[in-house]
This record gives structure tokens, sequence and C-alpha cells, in this order.
């Protein structure tokens, strides 16, 4: 699933995403105005039924600030995207609605009690947003949140925070997700919002030029350290908490996260600027890879578990 990735989700992404095989999101706050977003859903609703594939999903701000929420939600029954993600909030204020048409609705989330909150809210699914991601990140460990969710869910999880290669996909899938989410390798793509320099800093960034805050947007996220550098930011302003204001035109407003790029620690994974086929392509072909690894060293794994047994069998 390609992750909403705010002022980066573009339609094209999204439909390039369905054409590659995964779920596309689009981020409503991406739109300038409802007039904008409108016109971004008829592009996205409109290449769904004309093209099969997998569906594509919308990703809604539910925070009481968000002053856009109702005239959103008009659209959303409107258009209907087949999955609805939420986050910063309750999932409450889309299930009914959402359900009302046959939609799903996942909630993003970055605790247990979050998640428990959510699944009690009624939810279909959860994304667990773990340490490592981007523009919104958890604070918890994949492998142990994904453990500790799946003690009291059964349902749907999918993980989000540095996915970056086939082989973490297949990770994360033994660990008990069923899907993952992908936002940084696909922000270096021509199908993406991002600026050309923004793409080409993805590239040449590492891990180590991620700086983790929450006083640019209010929450915390991962921002490439050259562009705080840019707009001011010092040391200490970055230690200080933020405030959390979605209210107004965020996409068009002068908010400070519009000058600051986030990415997820999986940004040194990103080699070079390529369409959005191409990364999902580089990802099968890791997936499958480690399906053929795990094929050609199952035999050998039997044989030693048999010869390790045998002593305690004959015991």
């Amino acid at each position: 699933m390609a992750a909403p990735m705010f002022l980066v989700s573009s339609p094209e992404l999204v439909c390039a995403s369905r054409d590659a095989g995964i779920v596309g999101t689009y981020a409503a706050p991406n739109a300038r105005d409802i007039g904008a977003l409108e016109t971004a859903l008829a592009r996205i609703a409109a290449h769904a039924a004309a093209a099969d594939g997998p569906p594509w999903a919308l990703n809604m701000i539910v925070h009481s600030s968000y002053d856009r929420f109702d005239a959103e939600m008009a659209l959303v029954e409107r258009y209907r995207p087949g999955i609805v993600t939420t986050a910063l909030g309750s999932p409450r204020r889309v299930l009914e609605r959402v359900h009302g048409y046959g939609g799903l609705v996942m909630a993003d989330v970055i605790t247990p009690a979050l998640a428990r909150k959510a699944i009690d809210a009624g939810v279909d699914g959860l994304v667990l947003v773990s340490s490592g991601a981007g523009g919104h990140t958890g604070q918890y460990h994949p492998f142990a949140f994904l453990e500790a969710v799946r003690r009291f869910w059964d349902g749907p999880l999918g993980l989000a925070g540095a996915i970056s290669s086939g082989a973490q996909i297949r990770a994360a899938q033994l660990l008990g997700a069923d899907f993952v989410v992908v936002g940084t390798r696909l922000i270096a793509t021509p199908e993406s919002l991002a600026a050309p320099a923004y793409r080409d800093l993805l590239v040449a960034s590492e891990m180590d030029d991620l700086v983790l805050s929450s006083a640019v947007s209010g929450v915390p996220a991962n921002w490439l350290r050259p562009t705080l550098e840019a707009a001011g930011f010092s040391e200490e302003q970055l230690r200080q908490p933020g405030r959390i204001d979605f209210s107004g035109d965020i996409a068009a407003a002068p908010k400070a996260w519009k000058h600051v790029w986030s990415a997820g620690h999986g940004v040194g994974a990103v080699r070079a600027v390529a369409p959005v086929r191409q990364v999902v392509d580089e990802l099968a072909d890791g997936y499958a890879d480690c399906l053929r690894q795990e094929a050609r060293a199952l035999p050998a794994l039997l044989e030693r578990h048999a010869r390790a047994a045998g002593p305690r069998l004959a015991a």
C-alpha cells in the first residue's frame, strides 16, 4: 500500500500505484481547497472505473482542529474510495458513513492503546505506524509493536515505518503483518508532488541525515537536516514540543512544514529517481528472492531439525 504523504501524494501517484499492482492512497489535505479535492478524487475514481486493479484509498485527518472535515466527508460519500484511512484522531467520525456505501475504514495508530480504541470504535483494519516512519512517526519498534497488537487483534494489520525493500516486506509478513505501507521509496518518483530538489536530496541522503522532532508540524516526524537548517530551525527549537494546528488551508497556508522535507529511516534505500512501477517491481523482485531463498534453505533446515529431534524422540 502506498502511504498517504502530505504535499507529496498526487492523483498521478495513486493511479500509477494501482497500475503497478498496489493500493494507492491520496492524502485529502494535499488539495488546496475542496474544489481541488473534488477534481483529484474525480480523476482517481475515473481511473479506477476504467482500469482493473487494487482499490484506492483516501487518508483523512480527523483531528478536531481540521475544519475541512465535513466538506471532505461529503466528497467521500460521492466518490466512494474503497478504503478510508484515518490519522490524528478517532476513526469513529467516518465509520458509519463509509460503511454505509460499503467501504472499509483503517486507522493509523502509533500505540497499542490507540489500536484498542480504534478496534472498539469498529475499524476494519489497523496500520501500525512504527518508529522510523517519515512525516508522522511512532515510537515503538516494529517487531514489538506487531506482537503486542496481534495479542488482541486478528483482523487486517498493516505495518508502516522504514519499509524499503522486498526483504523487509517478507519480514513484516513473518512477524504477523498482512500488508505494509511504503512511503519514502515513492517520494522520489516522477509521479509524486515532490519538488525535483526534494527527490535529489532523498537520493543523496542516508539515515544519519534525519532529525526526529515534533517542533515542525506538532507531531513527531523525521526531517531531512539540510531543510531544517535552511528553514532556520535551531537545535533548541527542535527539542521543543510543537503544537498541532490543522486549521485553515494547510496545503496552501504558510505552515512551517511546507518548507521542511521529511523522510523515513529507509531513506538510504533510495538510490535513484525512478517511476512508481520500477520501484514496485524492485520491491516485488526482492520479496520473490526471499521466497526462493527460503525454499532452498527449507530441506536443510528440516534435516537439521530431524537430527536434533531424533535423540529426544528416542528417549
